[in-house]
């Protein structure tokens, strides 16, 4: 049976390249919202970071009518380090609108969202957006966007894939780019007829894959997915099973069933396949999970989730200061905290250590975990992270580690800064195309080589650079790379920051801190751009004697701070540096505090390296 009354969609595109934008228009042209009423921009993007940062981070689910069938939309995240919301979405619809952006055009995330579409066999609509950019590219992107699709082994019926040319911005689209539409309305006919209805028997027993899981404050978490087949009704029993773990089954009664009907979820008495529900009753399920009828269970076979390639240890604070700003200070909520995040995001890996207050966190790189990180402080836990690792694997018995397709779109002048920046970071360049006065240039880089490499590369490029990265494959180690260039000025003692302390402590290099800050001895209060770490005495206090007075105090100059955002906190991390996260603190610091202890462990490392 076809349910023709239904279409199921997610947008998928690389990052900033207007996936919500194009989701409000669709929302906001589809009824959903009053001609009168006042739309935020960015309507989907409802977590604070999210809206913060302008990136989308969770996958979320919202539809609309057009005509008489209902169109549920799937708002995808476009960062690489989120590529995991994207996978397990993608088997709840049955097709997508890949959006690529009408200058940039196709760019590594585009690369690996059509791949996974194409891999699922779903039907695609390529959608080329910002048409009414002064620099769109609109012929030599569409050209561009077919070559990927032949790279990726398409199939005749793929290449055909239709072409919508619009401004999501703007609200317009039309079916040639030598056209301006006035509405959606090409865009809208063209998911109806290009994107099949969804199918399944609707007289055979009820199955649902759950591609997503949702918590709510009163009804516990929700199991978000497609119908698969049959029906399903409240107080109806069903079973839960999983593919990856046959011995897992739990039975529980269907409380509630919710339906999207534009931003909300609505309740409903039934439904049916091809529906894309939440079911409430059941606080184990999990994503991947099948829910089926009790008399009737069979497990639907779960997308496999791309590994993760980065690690960080999360560790319970046990600085000097410890305990004086967080709410959640123990192994116990670290470890409740971290094992239900896990839960939530199947990109993400979470592994007990030998010690009970560490825990080892695997992500799909550095953002990915430092928005588990900057979550978990603005829920008002405290701890400590390790600078962040690349996991190796031994195939063969040669020791083998990710590689990133790096790609760079930087002005004409800045080509030079960049490649030289890639030689030590053992970056090959693979290709480089010009296009006006900006040119792209694509790497092959370690992933450990990328590290820390965001805030020279913003310097080399003026600002004006756009970077971004993707796993590629697992290659030979490339050999040592040099984490910092810079290094730490090093806090002597416990105290407060003092001014004259401060002043005789600049001339070593930046400061993180300012006056009356307070400091303990082993933290990182600065960088020493001559590369080496400096202990430096910023509360030191001015002998006053007859002839000299505190007022003299007032003719230093200070120079401002530099404040580290969390992201560039773990950029700068080094081996033996941790960092403390609080709810209102990011404080860097010294493995070993106590300097006499740190001076012996540097001398056994430097020895055992020469050995």
């Amino acid at each position: 049976m076809e349910n023709s009354k239904i279409r199921n969609i997610a947008i998928i595109a690389h990052v900033d390249h207007g996936k919500t934008s194009l989701v409000n228009e669709l929302l906001k042209q589809g009824g959903v919202f009053r001609d009168n009423q006042e739309v935020q921009d960015r309507v989907m993007d409802s977590n604070d970071i999210e809206r913060e940062r302008g990136i989308t981070i969770f996958s979320k689910n919202a539809s609309f009518m057009y005509k008489d069938v209902k169109v549920n939309v799937v708002d995808t995240p476009g960062h690489a380090d989120f590529g995991g919301e994207v996978e397990r979405v993608l088997k709840m619809v049955d097709g997508v609108l890949l959006v690529v952006d009408a200058f940039e055009g196709p760019m590594p995330q585009t690369r690996f969202v059509l791949q996974k579409a194409l891999e699922l066999d779903l039907k695609v609509v390529v959608v080329i957006n910002k048409i009414d950019r002064k620099d769109a590219r609109l012929n030599e992107v569409g050209d561009e966007v077919l070559e990927l699709f032949l790279e990726l082994d398409a199939t005749s019926e793929q290449l055909n894939s239709p072409f919508i040319y619009c401004s999501a911005r703007n609200g317009v689209a039309s079916y040639s780019p030598q056209e301006v539409g006035t509405d959606f309305t090409p865009l809208f006919e063209t998911i109806i007829k290009h994107i099949p209805a969804p199918k399944g028997d609707l007289d055979k027993p009820f199955q649902m894959l759950v591609s997503s899981t949702e918590q709510n404050d009163y009804l516990g978490r929700l199991a978000v997915g497609k119908i698969e087949r049959g029906q399903v009704k409240i107080n109806e029993n069903v079973t839960v099973t999983n593919y990856f773990k046959p011995e897992r089954k739990l039975t529980f009664k269907v409380q509630n069933i919710f339906q999207y009907q534009g931003l909300k979820r609505v309740p409903c008495e039934t439904a049916v396949v091809g529906d894309i529900v939440c079911l409430a009753g059941c606080a184990d399920v999990t994503i991947g999970d099948t829910v089926s009828d009790n008399n009737d269970v069979e497990t639907l076979p779960f997308v496999k989730i791309s590994e993760p390639s980065v690690e960080m240890t999360f560790s319970v604070n046990n600085s000097p200061f410890a305990g004086k700003e967080g709410k959640y200070c123990t192994s116990r909520h670290l470890r409740d905290r971290l094992f239900k995040e896990a839960v939530k995001d199947l990109s993400l890996k979470v592994f007990e250590t030998e010690s009970a207050d560490s825990f080892r966190v695997l992500g799909r790189g550095e953002m990915h975990i430092s928005i588990l990180i900057e979550n978990m402080r603005r829920d008002g836990y405290e701890f400590q992270v390790s600078m962040p690792k690349v996991l190796y694997k031994e195939i063969g018995g040669v020791k083998e580690e990710p590689i990133d397709r790096f790609v760079v779109d930087v002005p004409e002048d800045c080509v030079g800064s960049i490649i030289n920046a890639m030689g030590p970071r053992k970056g090959e360049l693979v290709t480089i195309n010009n296009h006006g006065t900006r040119t792209r240039l694509e790497f092959l880089i370690p992933a450990r080589g990328l590290f820390g490499y965001k805030s020279q590369f913003l310097t080399d490029t003026r600002g004006e650079g756009v970077m971004s990265s993707i796993f590629y494959e697992y290659q030979p180690y490339k050999g040592n790379i040099e984490k910092r260039s810079m290094g730490a000025l090093i806090a002597y003692e416990t105290g407060e920051a003092i001014v004259y302390g401060l002043y005789n402590s600049q001339e070593r290099g930046r400061l993180f801190i300012g006056p009356g800050e307070k400091v303990y001895g082993g933290m990182v209060v600065g960088q020493n751009p001559k590369g080496e770490d400096i202990v430096v005495n910023v509360c030191k206090k001015k002998q006053l004697t007859n002839m000299r007075s505190a007022a003299a105090d007032e003719a230093l100059r200070l120079e401002p701070k530099k404040v580290l955002t969390l992201e560039e906190c773990l950029e700068f991390l080094n081996d033996d540096e941790l960092l403390e996260v609080t709810p209102q603190s990011l404080r860097i610091r010294k493995t070993i505090l106590d300097h006499t202890q740190r001076g012996r462990a540097d001398f056994r490392r430097k020895n055992e390296g020469k050995i």
